[in-house]
């Protein structure tokens, strides 16, 4: 259990918490919500004992482990497999696949397991870390944007994952499916304080609009009644029978305290500047073909064409080319063989994650959307940073000083600077905050324009893709359809629909479940029953030898009191041969253990999966 007690932490005149606090109980999965720059990632750090509050405390039971993800990349083995090893515990340190298991989840290939860790892209360098953390099974597990470098199929996995860990887990992500999915209480960070509440964000938000409408009506009422007092004291403070109840009103209202009126959050509110556009079609993609390597094509012979109401999303594991498709599409890398044409009147507008490196550092946010468009004036530009957020003197903050989260709105901020009627956006949402997906997908909805998207995240998928582009089993294809439809009728093969349940499968009768269950568990005891008969043998072996050795112990203890040089000589060598053979004994045992272990746990999981179905 984790308890955070009255807690204050202020930056110079930026306070983050004033004297508040919540727990985290055993077997609670907690959600942490709050704006950008409202304190979660400093309450993570505090918790971490990387930073510490200026009042109150963080406490946990003795021997508690707390496990955080890092987005730190630092490796020191030469293989993806030894470096997440090194997060097992030491009693688990030879149980190579547990960190298999975890590594397969996560999307890495069996293949994947001996390369170095330098050798992968960002995004799989922060999955060996995430992995590294899961292996660990700490009391607490904290995890910071999980899914920011995670496909849709590592995304399900883990939040599959994560409903059955067994301890406690804090969680940061700006994917509000995702979240709702796994936690049991959201935590959320509003007006300097933690409020904690069983359910999910919808619960959350909806008691948040309650309480601020209960404390508005709290705080009129007060006031009126305040005011109804000052006029009866003014009224009656010369009448001497009245003086009496007069005082009386003067001390109530020298006692009440004054609620101040609730200042009003600014929310990330916005919409594109569309350009018209007459034409029936923005985008036309012929016989496209592309690879890195000439042997290994990412695209063959793809055909898309985009219309100016079109939601088209591109979806599928990572690595597999959506990236790459987007850059095609936008001129940045030329195709192998195709055609990409745009109609003229289309202006492009295009988001991409790494774009942030092309930010001046030296700008301000104001200077950096003034230069980004050659029409563009300093007012526009001022009245895009407060739609940004930016408000008054925030506008004037370098781009260097700048969160991840911050340098992502005025990559946004530049794309509203410009007439646009085809945007093209690779993972917009990665560091904004649920407040702020949420009224992205707003802004992109009422867009008069094309959309072409890649995002992992599920609920942008439900809400505004009309039309998919799939990576799927080595091969790209149009899907004509909603995100729905696609699980309904394809699907990812994890055996789950767009609804979070079980895809329909035959109905077993009772006779058919139990034949099932039961060649489930034959199958278990003949694979079983031979290794724990060798783990027995090895067992009495290793225990026969241990008793022949404390003899020969007894005997050499004898012999050295006899000065009984030979016999010591003798001894010595039998003891010698007997501790040899016990070593290997016991590496012997060792391995069946494990692979019994391994074992057993693979049925159990066929069972459990079945028992699901």
């Amino acid at each position: 259990m984790l308890n955070i007690d009255t807690i204050s932490k202020s930056f110079g005149d930026q306070v983050l918490f004033d004297k508040t606090g919540f727990q985290i109980n055993p077997g609670e999965r907690v959600g942490l919500i709050g704006r950008n720059g409202h304190g979660k990632t400093t309450l993570l750090n505090m918790i971490a004992g990387q930073d510490h509050p200026d009042e109150g405390s963080i406490s946990y039971p003795s021997g508690y482990r707390i496990g955080s993800l890092s987005q730190k990349i630092s490796f020191t083995e030469s293989h993806a497999i030894d470096e997440v090893m090194l997060g097992l515990l030491d009693h688990e340190k030879g149980h190579y696949w547990k960190a298999e298991k975890i590594l397969a989840g996560l999307g890495f290939s069996q293949d994947d397991l001996t390369k170095d860790p330098c050798e992968f892209s960002g995004g799989f360098q922060v999955r060996l870390n995430l992995a590294k953390v899961l292996v660990s099974k700490p009391d607490l597990l904290i995890l910071d944007e999980p899914t920011n470098y995670l496909d849709i199929t590592s995304i399900r996995w883990i939040s599959k994952f994560l409903i059955s860990w067994p301890r406690e887990v804090l969680l940061v992500t700006h994917d509000r499916g995702f979240m709702d999915n796994v936690v049991t209480h959201i935590a959320g960070i509003h007006r300097h304080k933690i409020k904690k509440i069983k359910g999910d964000t919808s619960k959350y938000y909806l008691q948040v609009v309650q309480d601020e409408e209960v404390y508005e009506k709290t705080r009129q009422n007060e006031e009126k009644r305040k005011k109804e007092i000052e006029q009866f004291i003014t009224r009656f403070r010369a009448k001497a029978r009245l003086a009496n109840m007069v005082q009386s009103r003067i001390k109530t209202l020298e006692k009440s305290q004054t609620k101040n009126k609730l200042q009003k959050l600014k929310n990330l509110e916005f919409e594109f500047n569309c350009l018209p556009f007459s034409g029936k079609q923005l985008l036309m993609i012929e016989n496209l073909s592309f690879g890195w390597q000439a042997d290994k094509p990412l695209i063959s012979n793809f055909s898309l064409t985009v219309y100016p109401d079109d939601r088209v999303a591109i979806i599928g594991k990572n690595g597999k080319g959506k990236t790459t498709l987007l850059k095609l599409i936008n001129g940045t890398v030329n195709s192998i063989s195709g055609s990409i044409k745009t109609n003229p009147g289309v202006h492009v507008g295009y988001f991409e994650q790494t774009n942030v490196q092309s930010l001046n550092d030296n700008f301000t946010v104001e200077e950096e959307l003034v230069f980004s468009s050659i029409d563009s004036d300093r007012q526009a530009a001022r009245n895009i940073c407060g739609a940004m957020m930016f408000e008054q003197d925030s506008a004037l903050k370098k781009i260097s000083i700048l969160s991840g989260g911050e340098k992502s709105r005025v990559m946004l901020g530049k794309l509203l600077m410009s007439p646009l009627n085809l945007l093209l956006l690779d993972e917009p949402s990665n560091h904004l905050d649920i407040e702020a997906c949420d009224s992205f997908v707003c802004a992109l909805d009422t867009f008069k324009g094309g959309v072409v998207i890649i995002t992992h995240n599920e609920m942008f998928l439900h809400s505004l893709a009309n039309r998919l582009v799939v990576f799927k089993n080595n091969t790209v294809s149009v899907f004509e359809g909603t995100y729905k439809e696609f699980l309904d009728k394809e699907g990812w093969g994890d055996g789950e629909c767009a609804a979070g349940g079980k895809i329909k499968s035959p109905v077993l009768s009772k006779k058919e479940i139990r034949q099932k269950k039961s060649e489930i568990i034959a199958q278990k005891s003949r694979e079983i029953t031979p290794l724990k008969q060798k783990i027995k043998r090895l067992e009495n072996d290793i225990d026969k030898n241990e008793a022949l050795i404390a003899e020969i112990n007894e005997a050499l203890i004898e012999a050295s009191n006899n000065q009984d040089g030979q016999k010591i000589q003798d001894l010595a060598k039998k003891l010698a041969k007997l501790e040899n053979l016990n070593e290997i004994l016991f590496d012997d045992l060792e391995t069946q253990i494990n692979s019994f272990e391994k074992i057993e746990e693979l049925f159990n999981n066929q069972l459990e999966e079945f028992e699901r179905h």
